[in-house]
C-alpha cells in the first residue's frame, strides 16, 4: 500500500488524482519505459525523441557540461516529454556536480571536518541551487556511507567520515537544503558502503556487519533520514548477509550474498518494513559488475524491479533493456500490482516536487539568464570559503616543523604526486606558483621518469629513466645540500574501478621520501586522508580533502601559519597504527 498522502510526498488531493489519472491512462509500454532513469549520452533531438517518446523514459542524468548547453538539452527533454522527467546529477560536493561552472563546495569529508553542524546545510543549498538553475530537480546525494574501513577505494573523501552521528548531523542539513531548494534527495548507497574493501563496481562487495551491528550504524543512518523525509534511496550493489539472515532465518546462501539491488529480503523486509521506507527506490548504475555478474541481464532487468526497486539506473542499451523489462512482464516476473507501485512511486515523487504544475507553467527548467545570478551568489562564495578555511586539519608535526618559514626554508623542494602522471598539471602549477609567490625557490619534481622495470631488464631504458636511475647513484649530499625543506603534495582522489589508492614512488631515487632526516620533510594531501600509512617516515602531515582554489588558499595561509589549523579529521587517519601517531 503506498500512502501518497504521507511521507515522503505529502501529496494534497489534487495531486494525488494527477497520480491516479495518469497512471490510468498509461498503456504498459508508457510505464515500463518510466521506470527508467538513463545515462545522458547524446544532445542531438533525434536521439533526445527517441528516449522521451519512444522509450517515454522517466528519468535521466547527464555528466556535467556547460551550463547553456545543459539548460537547452534538460528544456528540449522537458518540452518532448508528455510525463514530466526526473532529472538527475551527483550534487555530493558541489554544483560542478552538474554543471562545469559550478562550485566546488568541498568533499564530504571535508565538509565534516570543519566540525560545524551546520556546513552539511551550507553544502546542500549549494550544491542544490546550481543544480536546480540548470534544472535538475534529482540529486544523487547526500552519500550516507560510513568510512569504516580505510582500505575501501570508493568511500573514503565522498563520505562525511566514520562517525553515526557526523553522517547523520551532516545528511540531516544536506537534506533540509535539497528541500528549500525543491530538489528530491537520494540517501544511497543501501545497504551501506565502506565496511568492504572492494568496489562494487568491479564485483558485489558485502557489507558483513553483524544484524546488531548494522542496525546501530547504517540503520541508524538511514532510520533517522527516512523519518527526516528522504523522498528516495539508492540501493547498491552490495549484499548484507547477516541482515539476510537475521530477517530470514531459512534464507539460502544465495540469498544472503545477492546484492541489495536484487534481494527481496533487504529491499521488502528490511527497507520497506523494518524501516518503513515510503519512497521511491532506484538502484545504482546497472553497469556495475556487482549487478551485472550476479544473473544473466535479460533476467536481471525485470527482477530489480519484481524484487523492489521502483526504477532501473542506466543502460547498457536503451532499446534492449526496454525489451527485457517488457519481456519480463509479459512472463510474470513483473506482475501489474508491483508494475502499478513503482509507476506509483515514480508519479507521486514527480508530484511531490510540483513537476506538474511546473510544466503546466513552463518553468521546468530556468532560463539561462538566471544562472549567472545563481553562481555569482556572494553568500554562497562566503559559504565555500568559509568550508575551505574551517576544513584543513593538522594530522601531526611531531618534528615542529610549521610554519614554514621563506628564511628558513626558502629552497624548498615540491614533488606533487597525482593519479596520471604528467609534466606539470594545472593542480601542481596552483601549487607551484602558489608558494613562488611567498617567495620560496621551488624545485618540482619531474615524475616522468618512472623506472618500468620490466623495460629496464630488457635494455628498453628512455632518458627519463635514466635520469631515475641517476638519482639513487648520485652521493647522498648532491641532493640534500640543495634544499633547505620538502613538500610532498598528494592529490589521489577515491575513483570507481580502482582497487587501490596508494602512493607509488619512482624506485629508490629521489622521488621517495628517503632524506627525511637531513631535510625537514611534510605532506600535504588533498585526496586521500590515509596517505600516512605509506609514508610513516614524514612527521609532519596535513590533510586538505578537495583539490580546489579555495581549499590550496586556505592550506598556504596555514602552512605559512598567517591562520590556525581547525579542522577535526572525521575519520582515523592513523589507521589504527599507533606508530604512525610520532
Amino acid at each position: 500500500m503506498i500512502e501518497l498522502k504521507k511521507a515522503p510526498f505529502h501529496l494534497d488531493e489534487e495531486s494525488i488524482l494527477w497520480v491516479e489519472e495518469t497512471l490510468k491512462a498509461m498503456t504498459v509500454e508508457e510505464k515500463i519505459g518510466q521506470l527508467f532513469c538513463t545515462i545522458g549520452m547524446s544532445d542531438e533531438k533525434e536521439a533526445l525523441d527517441y528516449l522521451t517518446k519512444e522509450i517515454q523514459i522517466g528519468g535521466i542524468m547527464y555528466r556535467p557540461t556547460n551550463g547553456e548547453n545543459l539548460i537547452k538539452t534538460h528544456s528540449y527533454l522537458q518540452d518532448s516529454s508528455k510525463i514530466p522527467l526526473l532529472i538527475a546529477a551527483n550534487l555530493e560536493s558541489g554544483g560542478q556536480g552538474a554543471v562545469l561552472e559550478g562550485t566546488n563546495f568541498g568533499m564530504p569529508m571535508g565538509v565534516a571536518a570543519t566540525n560545524q553542524k551546520e556546513m552539511g546545510y551550507k553544502l546542500g543549498k549549494v550544491s542544490c541551487a546550481q543544480g536546480k538553475a540548470v534544472g535538475i530537480n534529482w540529486s544523487f546525494a547526500p552519500i550516507v556511507d560510513i568510512d569504516m574501513n580505510f582500505r575501501n577505494p570508493i568511500t573514503n573523501l565522498r563520505t562525511f567520515g566514520n562517525s553515526v552521528d557526523k553522517v547523520i548531523e551532516m545528511s540531516r542539513g544536506y537534506l533540509k537544503a535539497a528541500d528549500e531548494e525543491g530538489l528530491a534527495v537520494s540517501i544511497k548507497h543501501f545497504p551501506g558502503d565502506g565496511v568492504d574493501e572492494r568496489d562494487q563496481h568491479l564485483l558485489t562487495s558485502i557489507n558483513d556487519l553483524s544484524a546488531k551491528e548494522w542496525r546501530s550504524t547504517y540503520g541508524r543512518v538511514y532510520q533517522e533520514l527516512i523519518n527526516d523525509g528522504a523522498k528516495t534511496v539508492m540501493i547498491g550493489h552490495i549484499a548484507q548477509p547477516n541482515m539476510v539472515k537475521d530477517l530470514k532465518v531459512d534464507a539460502t546462501r544465495e540469498e544472503q550474498y545477492t546484492p541489495g539491488s536484487l534481494s527481496k529480503v533487504l529491499l521488502n523486509d528490511l527497507l520497506r518494513q523494518e524501516l518503513g521506507f515510503n519512497g521511491l527506490v532506484v538502484t545504482d548504475a546497472t553497469l556495475m559488475v556487482g549487478f551485472t555478474s550476479f544473473m544473466s541481464r535479460k533476467d536481471a532487468v525485470p527482477a530489480a524491479i519484481a524484487n523492489g526497486c521502483d526504477m532501473f539506473l542506466f543502460n547498457k542499451s536503451v532499446a534492449e533493456d526496454f525489451g527485457y523489462m517488457l519481456a519480463g512482464y509479459k512472463e510474470g516476473v513483473i506482475t501489474d500490482e508491483r508494475l502499478n507501485q513503482a509507476v506509483t512511486r515514480i508519479l507521486g515523487t514527480k508530484a511531490a516536487l510540483d513537476l506538474h504544475e511546473k510544466q503546466k507553467s513552463g518553468t521546468l527548467v530556468p532560463k539561462y539568464s538566471e544562472l549567472q545570478e545563481v553562481l555569482d551568489n556572494k553568500e554562497h562564495q562566503h559559504w565555500t570559503k568559509e568550508c575551505a578555511e574551517s576544513a584543513v586539519t593538522l594530522v601531526k608535526d611531531t618534528q615542529n616543523m610549521l610554519p614554514l618559514n621563506v628564511e628558513k626554508h626558502r629552497r624548498l623542494y615540491l614533488n606533487v604526486i597525482e593519479r596520471s602522471i604528467v609534466a606539470e598539471s594545472d593542480f601542481t602549477k596552483q601549487i607551484k606558483e602558489a608558494l613562488e609567490k611567498e617567495g620560496f625557490e621551488v624545485t618540482l619534481r619531474n615524475r616522468l621518469g618512472n623506472i618500468d622495470a620490466a623495460k629496464m631488464m630488457a635494455g628498453d631504458v628512455s632518458e627519463e629513466m635514466m635520469a631515475s636511475l641517476a638519482d639513487m647513484q648520485q652521493p647522498t649530499s648532491a641532493f640534500t645540500e640543495q634544499f633547505d625543506a620538502a613538500l610532498f603534495i598528494g592529490n589521489l582522489g577515491t575513483s570507481s574501478n580502482e582497487v587501490t589508492i596508494r602512493l607509488a614512488f619512482d624506485a629508490l631515487g629521489n622521488d621517495i621520501p628517503w632524506f627525511v632526516k637531513d631535510i625537514p620533510t611534510a605532506f600535504v594531501s588533498f585526496g586521500n586522508p590515509y596517505h600516512l600509512l605509506d609514508v610513516p617516515m614524514i612527521a609532519t602531515m596535513v590533510n586538505s580533502y578537495t583539490p580546489s582554489p579555495a581549499v590550496v588558499e586556505a592550506t598556504i595561509n596555514r602552512l605559512m601559519g598567517r591562520a590556525s589549523f581547525t579542522g577535526v579529521s572525521p575519520v582515523d587517519p592513523f589507521c589504527g597504527r599507533k606508530e604512525l601517531e610520532y
